[in-house]
């Protein structure tokens, strides 16, 4: 059974959360993306919180921005250490003094973990990242990969102000293309639909907020802003131990970004999974699970 919840914090967020399995285990939490919200994590939060598959109590919020949890409107709100902040409140909430057992996270979700885990890795044992590039290589290869810039332009039409407006157009129908890109999704049935169509209609401005608040997309024509930006070493390394796993066929984050990845994580397990695309959670969850229960 997926419980749920509005969780206050103790900096004035809430954070609409599920969870299943017993309080007192060990503790995975879960992190979605965009266009996506807790929701999608139901199935891995029923397995892992079974006793044959660890018996942990699993948590997935819903991230600032996205369906009940709260929707600040101003877009500095959505920086990164606003980001890290709320879910580093969360563990401490949910896990107590213990370090989470495991982060596991999926595109924008991945971006708050790899940050959380730079600036706070005591607070989890291991991360999982699902397609979600490190921001060492991505900020590399927005500089100097054609292909990645190319992929990643439509980030800057996200931060338009009438994406939101549009994207909710006709039922959400540019945003069902999104999830369609990559890999026939035979997943998406007119139930999970129901499912995005029910957190879509909770707002995307939130979501959107992330791209632009980050500094990391692509310059516009005429702008080269992107090539003066330089992160150090030091908000880039991950001293925990990291799965990483990469839908091949991910046509908006490539596999190159994961080139040179050593220099930043040195205990990292790499798995690119060659018949998935950036939704892989969905394509695969048999192989996520695997992969998961392996590392752990």
């Amino acid at each position: 059974m997926i419980e749920t919840w509005q969780q206050a914090l103790p900096h004035g967020i809430q954070l609409s959360c599920r969870a299943a399995g017993t309080k007192g285990q060990p503790v995975l939490m879960f992190l979605h993306g965009f266009p996506e919200a807790a929701f999608v994590w139901d199935e891995m939060l029923l397995h892992f919180s079974k006793p044959e598959n660890g018996g942990y109590r699993c948590i997935a919020p819903n991230l600032r921005g996205y369906e009940k949890s709260s929707q600040p409107t101003d877009v500095a709100s959505y920086r990164a250490k606003f980001l890290v902040q709320d879910i580093a409140a969360l563990i401490q909430i949910e896990a107590g003094a213990a370090p989470l057992k495991a982060l596991v996270a999926h595109d924008w979700g991945g971006g708050v973990a790899w940050n959380l885990a730079n600036q706070l890795p005591q607070l989890m044992h291991k991360l999982v990242i699902i397609n979600s590039p490190h921001p060492g290589t991505f900020l590399r290869d927005l500089k100097s990969n054609p292909a990645q810039i190319a992929a990643s332009e439509y980030m800057n039409y996200f931060c338009e102000p009438q994406a939101a407006a549009e994207l909710s157009a006709n039922e959400f129908e540019v945003l069902f293309g999104f999830l369609a890109k990559g890999v026939k999704p035979t997943w998406l049935t007119p139930e999970v639909k129901a499912h995005y169509r029910a957190a879509w209609s909770c707002g995307l401005q939130g979501g959107l907020n992330y791209y632009c608040a980050s500094p990391l997309k692509p310059n516009k024509p005429g702008e080269n802003t992107l090539q003066n930006l330089e992160l150090p070493n030091s908000m880039l390394r991950i001293n925990v131990p990291t799965l990483l796993l990469w839908g091949l066929k991910d046509v908006a984050l490539l596999p190159s970004l994961n080139e040179g990845l050593a220099e930043y994580i040195p205990q990292l397990t790499y798995v690119p999974i060659e018949e998935g695309s950036h939704w892989v959670v969905h394509e695969h969850p048999h192989i996520v699970q695997r992969e998961i229960s392996a590392f752990l």
